[in-house]
């Protein structure tokens, strides 16, 4: 009797023993479709993009007076633009102020970064309007970001795309263009450049 208990008891603790290498061979096995998963890239965290930034610029700006217009005619400008560290960097602020032949533009961005979707968010706004710009929203890959909104001028609907290029730590580039067929093709109409002062 004592033989038959001891054989019980040893053969619970090996099925227990079995079933516990079991299911952790279960949850640990990789699937059908771990290859899949393992290069299937996890989206970066953006929110430092903008770092390298911070700090005060000289500004030099080009701007196309009418868009879409057959006679382009461009106007030069030049001045500083600040940018400012908000929210730890996962959001900043930019003052644009620049002078030219064709007067003053005076603009300030507000670019917030949405953790969730990994995205930047550029809103702009200016004294002329008073209010915020539809903003453009997308993020960077590498030194190259893009950033799209779908908005109206002159009463018919465009796509915008804002490009903002890190070219070097000292020199930003920035073009703004619109498109009136969906994006098959674009208008640039802004063209700036930072350089750090």
């Amino acid at each position: 009797m004592a033989l038959a208990a001891a054989r019980r008891a040893t053969t619970r603790r090996l099925t227990g023993a079995a079933l516990a290498l079991l299911l952790a061979a279960c949850t640990t096995a990789p699937g059908p479709n771990a290859a899949a998963n393992a290069t299937t890239a996890v989206p970066r965290d953006g929110q430092h993009d903008f770092d390298a930034e911070f700090g005060t610029w000289k500004t030099t700006l080009r701007r196309l007076v009418n868009p879409f217009d057959p006679s382009p005619r461009w106007v030069d400008y030049e001045g500083t633009s600040v940018v400012s560290k908000v929210w730890g960097g996962r959001a900043n602020l930019v003052e644009l102020a620049v002078d030219g032949p064709a007067g003053r533009l005076e603009g300030l961005s507000l670019r917030l970064y949405d953790p969730q979707t990994r995205r930047w968010s550029l809103n702009f706004a200016s004294p002329r309007g008073g209010g915020i710009a539809t903003p453009t929203v997308g993020g960077f890959d590498g030194d190259r970001g893009e950033f799209y909104a779908d908005e109206s001028f002159d009463g018919r609907p465009i796509r915008v795309r804002f490009v903002i290029t890190k070219l070097n730590i000292d020199l930003w580039r920035f073009e703004q263009a619109f498109s009136a067929d969906g994006g098959r093709t674009w208008e640039v109409n802004w063209i700036a450049t930072d350089t750090r002062l």
